[in-house]
């Protein structure tokens, strides 16, 4: 796969993006770690931003110190309703797996009692104050990656893919960009204009937009599909061949539209798999620890450069 990776990325300009111009907010910012940096440490409940209500992160630093760390900024599942920093697909595996990145997993904003787009103002809100604080993280501010989990997947999408002209960089650090560098989408959510799968989302009874009936522009407004562009980051997204919440042609049409405008992108169909890789009946192909190696593998190659 890695031969695979170097064969788009160079077969692909990519133009580096200049940081936007912001006003800083007048919100005071809240406080950042104030205790030594120890390899393998794991500090939680830190304050990163302020949307109306504090919004919190765990962190979980690199096992070695070798300068500053590439960073993956871990976002949860949940159908946008519930869930939190401490849950999720491979969560309690990530800090082993992921050695040498420094690893934020957020808190955000949950609907129905924050509607859509309060979720992804909140992921944007984080990688902005990972930056602002950079220096004492010991992280590197231009390698930023994001792996989001089936709703989750759909705020990191929408984090790789909508640039501040969306609106959503709203609370404090707004001198810093909220772009990221590479985008691992685990089954997420990717376009609601699918009259099939909006229904399926309203039966469910799935809240992005409580107490509305959403229209074609609401709809679109969600979708990650709507933002495509060729300067958006690389991408990889997986996906079970069985998912019966979140269908195969979900990812596809993000695949296929990424692809179009000539992102690199990636796409990792999981054989005999539902939703979250849970078998669907029969052994799942690749295996859930090889999916892993595969997204660490898209990760090391964009965010540090190895081959």
């Amino acid at each position: 796969m890695t031969q695979a990776f170097a064969t788009v990325n160079a077969a692909s300009t990519q133009t580096a993006l200049a940081a936007p111009t912001y006003t800083p907010s007048p919100t005071p910012y809240p406080t950042v770690i104030t205790t030594p940096i120890i390899p393998g440490l794991i500090q939680r409940n830190i304050t990163y931003c302020e949307n109306t209500v504090p919004l919190e992160m765990d962190v979980y630093f690199p096992t070695a110190d070798n300068g500053p760390s590439p960073v993956l900024l871990y976002v949860h599942g949940g159908a946008w309703t519930i869930g939190d920093k401490t849950t999720g697909f491979q969560l309690e595996e990530i800090p082993t797996i992921a050695a040498g990145y420094f690893i934020a997993s957020i808190d955000y904003r949950l609907a129905p009692e924050y509607p859509f787009p309060a979720m992804v103002e909140d992921a944007k809100c984080a990688v902005r104050f990972l930056r602002a604080h950079a220096q004492e993280l010991n992280i590197n501010p231009d390698k930023i990656g994001v792996l989001g989990v089936s709703a989750g997947g759909h705020i990191a999408s929408l984090l790789g893919l909508a640039d501040e002209t969306a609106g959503w960089d709203t609370g404090q650090y707004l001198e810093q960009s909220s772009r990221v560098q590479a985008v691992v989408d685990l089954w997420g959510p990717t376009d609601f204009t699918d009259p099939a799968f909006a229904e399926k989302l309203q039966k469910k009874g799935y809240q992005l937009f409580p107490n509305v009936s959403p229209d074609q522009n609401m709809l679109a407004s969600a979708s990650p599909i709507t933002y495509v562009s060729a300067d958006d980051p690389p991408f990889l997204i997986i996906q079970g061949d069985q998912d019966p919440i979140v269908p195969p042609s979900q990812s596809q049409a993000l695949y296929d539209r990424l692809t179009t405008v000539g992102v690199p992108t990636f796409i990792q169909m999981v054989t005999n798999a539902g939703h979250n890789l849970l078998s669907a009946g029969g052994p799942i192909s690749p295996t859930r620890k090889q999916v892993t190696e595969i997204y660490i593998q898209f990760l090391d190659y964009f965010l540090k450069g190895v081959q």
